[in-house]
């Protein structure tokens, strides 16, 4: 494969499916700095990775395994500190937005970020509906055990959303 070719290929993969490396990135990050870097990091892992894609799965699916593998790693390399609501009220002021967030997804964000990696990363997947088989497949566990981590994920957000 040509470079350019290879170049052509991760530019449509990454207009056609940057959501996914936003949602990794937010769901692994709260530090503007951090998802430069955890961004940046993937996608130089996707552009490695363009030659190895054989098409025997979904473009998304590839992406989403290679995104969260990284982000996994990025994260036991890093280990960030939990922020306090003080370093994250700084943040906003020092960064206005133009529309104020959507204070029930900052939230959703910030419970995913205390879940572990590989619960992260079920969130992330069953948020864009990908189905138990494929999660398992992804992850490298058993379906049934994709099915026991998400009901109890559940639980505990359900739990968390009790006591706002």
């Amino acid at each position: 494969m040509t470079d350019s070719k290879q170049e052509e290929i991760f530019q449509e993969w990454l207009t056609q499916h940057k959501g996914i490396f936003f949602k990794v990135i937010h769901a692994y990050t709260a530090h503007q700095q951090d998802q430069e870097d955890l961004f940046q990091e993937i996608a130089v892992n996707v552009w490695r990775s363009v030659p190895n894609f054989r098409n025997n799965c979904a473009v998304s699916t590839w992406i989403y395994r290679i995104a969260l593998n990284q982000a996994i790693k990025w994260s036991v390399k890093n280990k960030e500190q939990k922020e306090n609501s003080q370093d994250e009220e700084l943040i906003r002021v020092l960064r206005p937005q133009e529309e104020p967030p959507n204070e029930r997804l900052v939230w959703l964000y910030e419970q995913i970020r205390n879940l572990d990696e590989v619960d992260r990363s079920l969130c992330l997947l069953l948020f864009d509906g990908f189905k138990y088989k494929e999660m398992a497949e992804i992850l490298g566990l058993s379906e049934s055990n994709v099915g026991v981590k998400i009901n109890r994920i559940k639980k505990h957000l359900t739990e968390q959303a009790k006591m706002m």
